[in-house]
């Protein structure tokens, strides 16, 4: 044999014998010792750390509303880690994530106004079916301080703005429908409803190739047949908690005030394509984050995730 072929030989031997040893190490047992202090002591703190998993609901005020996961703790693997890690903490405790037992998508049809409750977390609604003037402004500042948000297109605004819904939709952002030319839904059928819908759908879904999960109703004027005719199609109808009234052109100060003072967990935001919206949308952004609510477009927001 060479001398190289020997060399070769002796590093495969240590190189082996290290992975074993390394597999040995970390895979050293650790026996569960349920009289032990820290098994015990595990045990008692347990509960301050779990959290109740909560079922999707059809709430009497705030209509359908997600629910959210759950976790426990897993004693014994929280023991072994502990105990190979020098004692007790509770940054150490390891967990089992409960999920819930009903999701929204086991609801009947209903409308949407805001995520779970017990989430730090809002989402901004965008209804566009004018100020396309603005939207450039509003994707920019979004980008700018990494926010994602949800566009609800009115189609004839899509048929004639082609370019800025592309724009949205590669920044990241969820596209939404806000029907077809801005009429009150709540004076339809529901097979005029989804006629209507069905329009604006396939003019969306010619843009972006996705389909359309969410509607927002114009004015947020809705009736049961509404909401059964976009639950037929796949759709979500989502409706606001909190209200810029950005539309009757107040103040930055007011909108900014307007929007705080109205904030909550889970709470979705309406908004619209205005010059007061942009000059506002960096302030309000910041004073959000600072009060500790992180902003997500409404997949995040609707998910059981906390």
């Amino acid at each position: 044999m060479s001398i190289r072929a020997v060399g070769l030989f002796f590093i495969c031997i240590s190189f082996l014998t290290g992975l074993g040893l390394a597999y040995f190490t970390v895979n050293e047992a650790v026996t569960v010792n349920k009289d032990d202090t820290l098994y015990q002591k595990i045990n008692e703190e347990k509960e301050k750390y779990e959290w109740e998993a909560e079922d999707a609901k059809i709430d009497p005020v705030w209509k359908k509303t997600p629910g959210i996961v759950g976790r426990e703790v897993d004693v014994e693997a929280s023991y072994k880690k502990m105990k190979k890690q020098g004692g007790y903490d509770p940054d150490r405790f390891v967990y089992k994530l409960i999920k819930p037992e009903v999701s929204m998508g086991d609801l009947p049809p209903s409308p949407i106004y805001r995520g779970h409750p017990a989430k730090e977390m809002v989402s901004f609604l965008i209804n566009v079916s004018w100020g396309e003037e603005f939207i450039p402004d509003m994707v920019e500042i979004f980008s700018e301080h990494q926010v994602k948000a949800t566009f609800f297109i009115d189609g004839e605004f899509a048929k004639e703005y082609t370019h800025l819904i592309q724009m949205i939709e590669e920044e990241g952002h969820i596209i939404g429908s806000h029907g077809y030319m801005h009429k009150d839904m709540a004076k339809m059928s529901k097979a005029d409803s989804k006629n209507n819908l069905e329009q604006a759908d396939e003019l969306l879904f010619a843009l972006t190739k996705e389909k359309v999960k969410y509607f927002a109703p114009p004015a947020g004027s809705y009736n049961e047949g509404t909401v059964e005719a976009a639950h037929e199609m796949g759709m979500e109808t989502i409706l606001w908690s909190v209200d810029t009234v950005d539309w009757k052109k107040p103040t930055k100060d007011v909108l900014i005030s307007r929007v705080m003072n109205r904030l909550h967990n889970g709470a979705t935001v309406l908004m619209h394509p205005t010059e007061v919206t942009v000059d506002s949308l960096p302030d309000l952004i910041e004073k959000i984050k600072k009060e500790g609510y992180h902003i997500a477009a409404l997949p995040k927001l609707l998910s059981e995730e906390r």
